[in-house]
Formats: C-alpha cells, sequence, structure tokens
C-alpha cells in the first residue's frame, strides 16, 4: 500500500511537471539572459550583417565580454551570497597601478610587481569581508567607503609618485612579455584573432560553475545568501564564507588589473571606475537576486556576453556609443522584472509539486 502511494505521488509530480512546459523551463535561472542574448544577437545581425555574421565578429564579441565576464563571475558568487562589493571596479585600476609602479619606480620585474599587487587585493577583500561580519555594516556601504578610499588614493599616490595620474612605459621592465603571454596574449584561430583573456574566462567560469553546483561549499554560498542566520544555525561557517567570497572578488579583480596593465602597457588612476555597477548589471541580468541566496555563474557569464555583444553591435552599426549606456539602464530594468517573473514561476512549480504529493499520501 505504501509503494503504491509513493507510485501515485511520483506519477502526479509528473503530471504536474508535464502540463507546465513554460513553467519548468521559466525554473531556469538563466533562462531570461538566454532570452535576451538571443534577442540582441538576432537584432545585431539584421542591423549589421556584413560584420557580425562573421568569425571575426565573434572575436570581437568574446573580446568585449572577456573581462567584464571575469568579473561577473566573482561578482555572482559573492551576490549569491548575498552581498555587494562596490570597490571591485576600482580595485582592478589600484592593482595595475600598484604593479606599475613597483616595476617601473622602483625597478622591479613585473612577477614580484604583480605578486604585491595580489597582496594587496588579497588585503582589501579580507578587510571589507571582515568589515561587513564583524560591524554588521551593509556591504553597500562599507565597499562604497573602499571605493572612495582607493578612488582618492589611486590619483593622490600615483600624481605623487609619477607626477601624474598614468603610468607609462611598463612594457621596459623585465619580464613584460612573459606577463602578456599569459594574461593577454593574441592568437589566431579560424582566420580571426582572439586573446587569452577568453580562455581565462572560460576556465574560471567551469570552475565556479563546479564549485557552486557541486560542492559543499557552493551550499555554503547559497545558504547565507537566502539566510545568513538560519545557516549558522545549522553549522555553515558563514563568516568565513563571506570573507573568502570578497576575497574571491578582490582577486578577480587584480587578474583583471593584470591583463588591462599587458594589454595597454600603462596604468591610469581613473581605470575601472563606475565598472562595478556594470558587473552588478550583467549579474542580474543573469538571473540572479539583488536579495541572494539565487542566481548562477552560467547566467552571469550571459549576462556578460550580453554587454560584449551591445558594446560592439552598436560600433558595427555605426550609431553613436553615448547610448551604451542607456541600453544598460533599460537591461537592468528589464532583468529585475524577468529575474521576479522567472523566480515566481520556479515557487509556482515547487508548491504545485507539494500539493499533489500531500494530496496522494492523504489518499
Amino acid at each position: 500500500m505504501a509503494t503504491e502511494t509513493i507510485a501515485r505521488a511520483h506519477d502526479a509530480d509528473a503530471r504536474v511537471v508535464r502540463t507546465g512546459v513554460v513553467r519548468r523551463l521559466f525554473r531556469r535561472v538563466e533562462v531570461g539572459a538566454f532570452i535576451g542574448a538571443v534577442v540582441v544577437w538576432v537584432f545585431f545581425a539584421l542591423v549589421a550583417p556584413a560584420n557580425w555574421l562573421t568569425i571575426t565578429g565573434v572575436s570581437r564579441i568574446l573580446d568585449s565580454a572577456s573581462t567584464l565576464g571575469i568579473m561577473a563571475v566573482a561578482v555572482a558568487l559573492l551576490m549569491i551570497g548575498g552581498e555587494f562589493d562596490l570597490s571591485a571596479g576600482v580595485l582592478t585600476g589600484t592593482c595595475g597601478l600598484i604593479a606599475g609602479m613597483l616595476a617601473t619606480q622602483l625597478g622591479l620585474s613585473i612577477w614580484p610587481a604583480m605578486a604585491v599587487s595580489l597582496v594587496f587585493a588579497l588585503a582589501v577583500g579580507y578587510f571589507n569581508g571582515w568589515m561587513v561580519v564583524n560591524t554588521r555594516l551593509p556591504s553597500f556601504i562599507v565597499t562604497l567607503a573602499t571605493f572612495f578610499i582607493l578612488r582618492g588614493a589611486n590619483v593622490g599616490v600615483t600624481r605623487l609618485v609619477t607626477q601624474r595620474v598614468l603610468v607609462s612605459n611598463i612594457d621596459q621592465v623585465a619580464g613584460f612579455m612573459d606577463a602578456r603571454n599569459l594574461f593577454d596574449l593574441e592568437f589566431s584561430l579560424l582566420g580571426a584573432q582572439f586573446r587569452t583573456s577568453t580562455i581565462w574566462w572560460i576556465v574560471i567560469a567551469f570552475i565556479a560553475t563546479w564549485v557552486l553546483q557541486r560542492t559543499r561549499y557552493g551550499n555554503w554560498i547559497f545558504a547565507v545568501g537566502g539566510d545568513a542566520v538560519a545557516a549558522r544555525n545549522v553549522g555553515v561557517p558563514a563568516d568565513r564564507v563571506k570573507i573568502a567570497l570578497f576575497m574571491t572578488t578582490s582577486v578577480a579583480a587584480w587578474l583583471v588589473g593584470m591583463m588591462s596593465i599587458v594589454r595597454l602597457r600603462s596604468a591610469v588612476a581613473s581605470e575601472g571606475i563606475g565598472q562595478e555597477f556594470v558587473y552588478i548589471i550583467a549579474v542580474v541580468t543573469g538571473g540572479c537576486l539583488l536579495t541572494g541566496g539565487y542566481g548562477s555563474v552560467i547566467g552571469a557569464c550571459i549576462g556578460a556576453l550580453i554587454f560584449g555583444m551591445a558594446r560592439v553591435g552598436i560600433v558595427f552599426a555605426g550609431w553613436d556609443t553615448d547610448w551604451f549606456y542607456s541600453f544598460l539602464g533599460i537591461m537592468l530594468l528589464v532583468a529585475v522584472l524577468v529575474n521576479n517573473y522567472t523566480r515566481r514561476r520556479a515557487e509556482a512549480v515547487g508548491i504545485a509539486a507539494a500539493r499533489a504529493r500531500t494530496e496522494e499520501e492523504g489518499q
């Protein structure tokens, strides 16, 4: 009798799922971003087909999206964990300036200069996380303060050391070409030029997805983002998880900063300012909720890809690039609406399945 009841409950659940194809589709976190990516791709394919529908067009899109995608992966993990980092953008510039000044002003090889820059980035990430978990202040406030501290220091220290707000001639230091081959090597594939930053993005996204979906640590990230107090009550080291997530974002900022200085052969004090909002918009477009506890790395990568397509597509279409930020605002609003709808559909499917099980068990 018990076996028959379980079988009927299973059949009832299957019927609920089968009759709601759209609901089942919208249970996926990434579906809204995927639909948006398809729409953007088709739109620019119609507007600028001569450039868009080529392997060169693909390489341009991936190049534009790669560094944003790297940051989007880290920021997605942090937002799923229920926190924000408004200092992530300016930290990319800070890391580049530190490495650049140590190499050009003190005569260090590029590798120890980059190592010192990495240690600094980890310290900033630890400070942000420690402040959030120990003071219980909102991460918005803590990292906003860090943003202003770094922004002022970038300009002040750089001007004090170089008499300008620019560190140049980084390509003249020892080890530069090796660093460029690692972080920003350009290579030919199918007749188009790609960069190793795209490979970095793919590898990082794969690792982060595996951690989030297949490990206990990934479960902890979702737990602390959904309800940190409840997570602590069941033994999740919530404070350590949050600090580690802030440090992960800082490491990603360091990596993007290194990619920037080897590509541009210089570092500017204004580098990265304002990009923190772009990271957040890309992640939200990818399905992450601003309230935490929900989202995916793949969705964040799709959000970054949409940005890459929009940035390149506007150029291919010959439009004024000033409209790009208007596009960002529209995309943020649409993404939030789609994410809310997706979450409601997912909750509806779960409630319907639970009711079906309860009714069958009662019989």
